[in-house]
């Protein structure tokens, strides 16, 4: 597994957010964690990025134990719900942004920029400003951002969620299409069943904390592994969306 969360137990203010966590995710897999509000997603999400430290248990990273290792030395790309991107610099910029960070030559941000602006079909806004942009243009300048420093791990909280419906379907395929093209290991935060379904190869169902099932979107709806999964999954539903999708 390239990702582990083993044992992991987190409070805050006397509430347990996180409860004996334990999963797996595989190096190149794309993972939502799936469940409804206030089940502990993000705060998962959190730990991984090391944005908040566990109580107790292990968070291990391509192998190596990471609980005390800084966020921004774990090589992870965040993308966040809100897409973050700073109002007074270009598309270009916000791309460039990790990587002057970094201190890369001038040469290296400007060839991987322009590599970053084509993978995301962005190769004539590289001018212009957020401001400018769709809310569906703007995601994808943040998913580029993240991917700029070149990380191993990508988290992405809730990332269609400011979206409207129309353009959501569309990311989603589209999204599932670059991480497959890059490689990179991805873990998404949603409460949107369908989305889950539709773009993980592993689904993770959370519940007060807890961990209720990990598995493939085939054995989250044909196999659900507790009363929970049972009860919240809409699984005639996600059956004919992949009914739909096979066929």
């Amino acid at each position: 597994m390239y990702v582990e969360m083993r044992q992991i137990n987190k409070s805050f203010d006397g509430f347990q957010a996180s409860k004996d966590v334990n999963f797996g995710v595989e190096k190149g897999h794309l993972a939502a964690l799936l469940g409804p509000s206030g089940s502990g997603k993000t705060t998962i999400l959190r730990m991984i990025a090391g944005l908040d430290k566990p109580d107790s248990g292990d968070i291990m990273i391509n192998g190596v134990r990471v609980n005390e290792i800084p966020g921004s030395k774990r090589g992870i790309g965040f993308v966040f719900q809100d897409y973050a991107l700073f109002r007074y610099m270009t598309v270009a910029d916000n791309i460039a942004f990790g990587l002057e960070v970094q201190k890369k030559s001038k040469g290296e941000i400007k060839s991987r920029v322009g590599e970053l602006l084509e993978l995301v079909s962005m190769q004539d806004l590289g001018k212009r400003y957020p401001h400018q942009l769709s809310g569906g243009q703007r995601q994808r300048v943040a998913f580029a951002r993240a991917l700029a420093p070149d990380p191993q791990l990508l988290l992405l909280d809730e990332p269609f969620a400011a979206i409207d419906a129309k353009v959501r379907r569309e990311l989603r395929t589209w999204l599932k299409e670059m991480i497959g093209r890059v490689g990179v290991t991805s873990i998404f935060v949603t409460h949107d069943q369908e989305e889950a379904v539709e773009v993980a190869d592993t689904v993770i169902i959370t519940n007060h904390g807890k961990i209720e099932q990990v598995g493939t979107p085939e054995d989250i709806c044909r196999r659900p592994a507790t009363e929970f999964v049972t009860d919240f999954i809409d699984a005639k539903r996600l059956e004919v969306m992949m009914a739909g999708r096979e066929g």
